[in-house]
């Protein structure tokens, strides 16, 4: 797939480790500007990659992302690229909505979800004024069904990501701005280290899925470069399932 991004920028969230890390480690091929933010350090040396500006943040502070955005702005004069990565899943806490607390509901929604518009209130009107923008937000398949052993908020504020993101779609694709969302099934991210205490869960789970391994995180990376590159110009507002087949079974 030959991409033409040189002279780009782009904002990662969720950078520090995952899905974020590895679509900034294909990013940097392509000589981006990259702004990299996550609430965690990153311990992987790449961060510190002279094209990337990074910057320890927790997104739901909106005058603190007001201002790193905005600085990043002021020195590049333009976003081109979000990929929106960031997001929560806690197991054990995050239970039916019968059972919830609902200070984990608020909490995971703003997250998930709040931060979402938060960076699209700020970096949507600069695509405005270049007439050029792409967006990539992480959702999952939990979105789209229910579960007998359920985590309510997560799935919930996933399936928010989804309806926010057709509507940012419509609303701004006469800019030549652009809205999807991918929609992973089970990769092997920091977000899944209940693995390593239950193997067993992992090992059922493979053999379930039509295709038998789970992904890693650079697989979803390159669906998000698709998205975001001019391969793709033609598609918004849609959302792109790399799950090996899970969601196909009934």
């Amino acid at each position: 797939m030959k991409l033409s991004l040189k002279g780009k920028t782009a904002v990662v969230t969720g950078a520090s480790g995952g899905i974020g890390l590895a679509t900034i480690s294909l990013l940097l091929k392509y000589n981006l500007q990259i702004l990299a933010l996550d609430i965690q350090k990153p311990k992987n040396r790449l961060i510190q990659n002279k094209k990337i500006t990074f910057c320890q943040i927790d997104l739901t502070n909106k005058s603190h992302l007001d201002e790193v955005i905005r600085d990043f702005i002021k020195k590049h004069k333009r976003i081109d690229y979000l990929v929106n990565t960031t997001g929560v899943l806690w197991f054990g806490k995050d239970v039916s909505a019968v059972n919830l607390d609902l200070r984990v509901w608020d909490q995971v929604f703003d997250i998930n979800l709040k931060t979402m518009v938060l960076l699209s209130k700020l970096i949507i009107p600069v695509m405005k004024k270049n007439k050029f923008g792409s967006m990539v937000h992480i959702s999952s398949v939990d979105a789209l069904s229910g579960d007998d052993k359920p985590q309510d908020a997560y799935g919930a504020s996933k399936a928010a990501m989804i309806r926010l993101s057709k509507s940012l779609a419509i609303q701004f694709g006469s800019f030549n701005i652009r809205s999807n969302t991918i929609l992973p099934g089970a990769v092997e991210t920091p977000m899944q280290s209940r693995w390593k205490k239950i193997p067993n869960a992992k090992k059922n789970l493979k053999n379930f899925m039509p295709i038998k391994k789970i992904i890693q995180p650079k697989g979803i990376a390159e669906g998000i470069l698709f998205l975001l590159s001019d391969q793709s110009e033609y598609i918004t507002g849609t959302e792109l399932i790399i799950d090996g087949g899970l969601t196909a079974r009934p």
